[in-house]
């Protein structure tokens, strides 16, 4: 009756652990992928301020072999749009605060990787070290189970929260 108990519990905390485990791999995979989504944005925004740095150098020379006055107006309007345009977001200044948002949001995520993939592993090494101990009826492997476990889970909040100020 002793050893079904037991086993009835590892077997419990075993689906314990692989639910955990299935937790912890879309949180992992959803901060992979939106680390990915944030490269590519800033990446396409330098991009896009690039391209009004260029149109504003042109226009910059254009500006110094100007004679009209009108034309100079209009140039030097077009150069001043090129560097800050709030209305629609489009200027440098606005471009280069946008792709530096996306960095941060990029770098904070990836402060969160190393978790979720350490908790990973030791949701794994949970789950076999119990079911070694339904196996062998190992009270001592039951516990040093559900002490990874734990750890584990302590993993997946410092990822998911960065409570501890601590950088892998």
């Amino acid at each position: 009756m002793i050893l079904s108990k037991f086993k009835e519990r590892a077997g419990w905390i075993i689906t314990l652990f692989a639910a955990l485990l299935s937790i912890n791999s879309i949180l992992d995979g959803g901060n992979s992928s939106q680390i990915l989504e944030d490269t590519i944005e800033a990446n396409n925004v330098w991009a896009f301020y690039q391209a009004k740095s260029i149109k504003q150098s042109i226009a910059q020379i254009q500006l110094e072999n100007a004679k009209d006055p009108k034309k100079i107006r209009e140039i030097a309007a077009k150069i001043e749009r090129y560097e800050s345009e709030p209305e629609k977001g489009e200027g440098k200044k606005e471009l280069m605060a946008k792709a530096r948002a996306l960095e941060e949001d990029r770098d904070n995520l990836q402060l969160k990787s190393p978790w979720y993939t350490f908790s990973n592993a030791l949701y794994q090494i949970a789950i076999v070290i119990m079911a070694a101990a339904m196996i062998t009826l190992s009270v001592r492997m039951y516990w040093i189970s559900i002490a990874v476990g734990v750890l584990a889970t302590l993993l997946v909040c410092q990822g998911f929260w960065l409570f501890l100020p601590i950088v892998i």
